[in-house]
C-alpha cells in the first residue's frame, strides 16, 4: 500500500483511507455490525489503516463501532473524527454547530471515551461555527495538542479565507471537503489555498454517495431510510441526468477493463500526492474493489477524456439541501 503525507506536520496515512459514516447511518441497512468490523479488519490487512468517523454519526455510534473494531490493534490504525455538528434530540434532521472552546474541549473527550483511545491522531472541525471566531476553535484544538489528546488539527468544508485564518493560529494539516468526477467545486479555490498552505486534502464521497460506482438505476434502488431518496442529486430529472454521466464513466472504466468506481476513485488519486480519498463503505467485498483501484493508471489521454466526459460542473442539482449547503464553504 502507498503512503501519502497529510500537510506538513509529520501525519503519514495510506494512500486511501476507510470512511465509516454509513456502516452506523445514512445508507440503508445498518444491521450487520460484525460485518462492518470485518471490513474495518480487512481493510488493515491490506494496508489502509486511515479510518475516518464522527461524534455525530449515529450520533455516538459509530465511534463505538470503530473503538470496537480497534480494539488491540489501535497503534495500527490512524483514527480521525470530527466535532462541531449537533444533533437535535427531538428532530434527527435538524443540525446545528458549535465551535465554542468549551464544547470542543467536552466533544474531544466523548470522542476519546467512546474510541477507547488516549489520542485522536486527526481532530476535525466537522462544519465551521460563524458564531464563533476560527481563531477561538482552533486555540481551543491547539491546546488539546499541547496535552497530548490530539495529534494533528483537520477542518471540514471550510472556505479559503477561514483555512489562512486558522493556519494563522495554529499549522493545519488536513482539510476534508467533497470532491469527485460530479463534485468538482475545490478545484476553482479550496485546493489551491491548501497548497499554498501545505495542508493536506481529505476528499469524502469520492463515489458521489455511490453513484459513481453504476450500481443504481433509481430512486427505487434505496430504502425507504435512505438518506439520498432526499438528496438533490438523486431527485428526478437529476438523477436521470447524472445516470448519463455515469454511462460515459461505466463505458471508459470498461475500455480500462476496470469497474466505474475504480475508475473515479483512480481520477482522484491521480489529482495529487496530497489527496487520501476515504471512500465508504460496510462490505468487505466492495473495500477490496475500491482498494484495487490504486492499481489503475490512468494516461494523460485517459484524463483528458475523464475531463471531456465529466467537467467542472457536470452534475445536476446541489450536493445538499439548501439549509446544508449554507453550512458549506463558510
Amino acid at each position: 500500500m502507498q503512503q501519502r503525507k497529510l500537510g506538513t506536520q509529520g501525519l503519514q496515512t495510506s494512500a486511501m483511507g476507510l470512511g465509516c459514516m454509513g456502516m452506523s447511518e445514512f445508507y440503508g441497512d445498518r444491521s450487520d455490525l460484525g460485518e462492518s468490523v470485518a471490513t474495518i479488519h480487512r481493510a488493515l490487512e491490506l494496508g489502509v489503516n486511515f479510518l475516518d468517523t464522527a461524534d455525530m454519526y449515529g450520533p455516538h455510534t459509530n465511534e463505538q463501532l470503530v473503538g470496537r473494531a480497534i480494539k488491540g490493534k489501535r497503534d495500527q490504525f490512524v483514527i480521525a473524527t470530527k466535532f462541531g455538528m449537533v444533533r437535535d434530540q427531538n428532530d434527527p434532521l435538524k443540525r446545528g454547530i458549535n465551535g465554542r472552546p468549551e464544547y470542543v474541549r467536552a466533544s474531544c473527550e466523548g470522542s476519546l471515551k467512546r474510541l477507547g483511545i488516549d489520542t485522536i491522531d486527526l481532530y476535525y472541525q466537522h462544519r465551521v461555527d460563524t458564531n464563533t471566531p476560527i481563531e477561538e476553535t482552533v486555540g481551543a484544538m491547539a491546546d488539546l495538542v499541547r496535552q497530548g489528546k490530539i495529534r494533528y488539527i483537520g477542518l471540514s468544508e471550510a472556505g479559503p479565507e477561514t483555512l489562512r485564518r486558522a493556519y494563522a493560529v495554529h499549522p493545519v494539516s488536513a482539510l476534508q471537503t467533497e470532491y469527485s468526477l460530479w463534485s468538482r467545486e475545490p478545484e476553482d479555490e479550496i485546493i489551491p489555498t491548501c497548497r499554498a498552505l501545505g495542508i493536506g486534502f481529505v476528499p469524502y464521497s469520492p463515489l458521489g454517495r455511490g453513484f459513481l460506482t453504476g450500481a443504481y438505476k433509481s430512486i427505487e434502488d434505496f430504502r425507504s431510510d435512505d438518506y439520498r431518496r432526499s438528496s438533490p442529486r438523486f431527485q428526478g430529472e437529476n438523477f436521470e441526468k447524472n445516470l448519463q454521466l455515469v454511462r460515459h464513466i461505466g463505458a471508459l472504466a470498461a475500455e480500462k477493463g476496470c469497474t466505474p468506481s475504480q475508475l473515479a476513485l483512480a481520477w482522484v488519486l491521480a489529482q495529487g500526492n496530497d489527496m487520501v480519498p476515504i471512500p465508504g463503505t460496510k462490505r468487505r467485498q466492495y473495500l477490496e474493489e475500491n482498494i484495487a483501484a490504486i492499481q489503475v493508471t490512468l494516461t494523460t489521454a485517459d484524463l483528458r477524456r475523464i475531463d471531456e466526459i465529466a467537467p467542472h460542473g457536470a452534475a445536476a442539482g446541489d450536493r445538499y439541501s439548501a439549509e446544508a449547503m449554507r453550512m458549506l464553504g463558510r
